[in-house]
């Protein structure tokens, strides 16, 4: 019988990577589905402190405890509660907000230490045994739509930070669309939102 964990950390989770901040992101409700499909017995857990609190604190900063549980192993994730820089926030500055996406993101990562998207954490592109596929640059046609879709410098800036490039010629051709895209939405969103001022 084939080790569970083996057959999580076998599975390529790369087309469900987050980037953030130069940093990967595995969604908690993708993460958590494809467990329950494998697993359908997995649980996980909350942990609270003494008052009841989802969190824990020190009185400066604070920190969540979870844990996830997978053929009756668990593992326990502890993850501070962190701004979007990824730095601990000040205890007062706190919001249930916060602890929320800390809370996900540590069932996340607790998730992983089954060995679900585990090798995002090792800084790895791919899962163990899998080849890397040849990633194909943009092409000049879609640099040259990006930039006719791009208004101005300070959006294509924040484009190149999103996607942690430097120019757009060093973009995947697979980022090439989403940056296209994701321009056309925001184009089509913002003439609507010109057009029900007018009215």
């Amino acid at each position: 019988m084939e080790n569970y964990f083996t057959e999580l950390n076998s599975i390529n989770v790369g087309d469900k990577i987050e980037k953030k901040n130069n940093l990967s992101y595995l969604s908690w409700a993708w993460a958590w589905a494809e467990l329950k499909k494998k697993f359908p017995e997995a649980t996980y857990t909350i942990y609270e402190n003494a008052q009841g609190w989802c969190y824990h604190t020190d009185g400066k900063t604070c920190w969540v405890k979870t844990g996830v549980t997978v053929n009756g192993i668990e593992h326990i994730e502890y993850l501070p509660v962190m701004d979007f820089k990824n730095k601990s926030i000040p205890l007062d500055n706190v919001t249930s907000y916060d602890v929320n996406k800390a809370i996900q993101r540590s069932l996340t990562k607790a998730v992983a230490r089954h060995g679900l998207g585990l090798y995002i954490y090792a800084g790895e592109d791919l899962p163990e045994g899998e080849e890397k596929p040849e990633v194909k640059k943009a092409t000049a046609e879609q640099v040259k739509k990006i930039k006719e879709l791009t208004p101005n410098e300070t959006t294509l800036n924040a484009m190149l930070k999103y996607f942690s490039v430097k120019q757009l010629a060093d973009l995947t051709e697979e980022q090439a669309n989403i940056a296209i895209e994701k321009r056309k939405k925001s184009i089509e969103e913002e003439k609507n939102e010109q057009n029900s001022t007018n009215k």
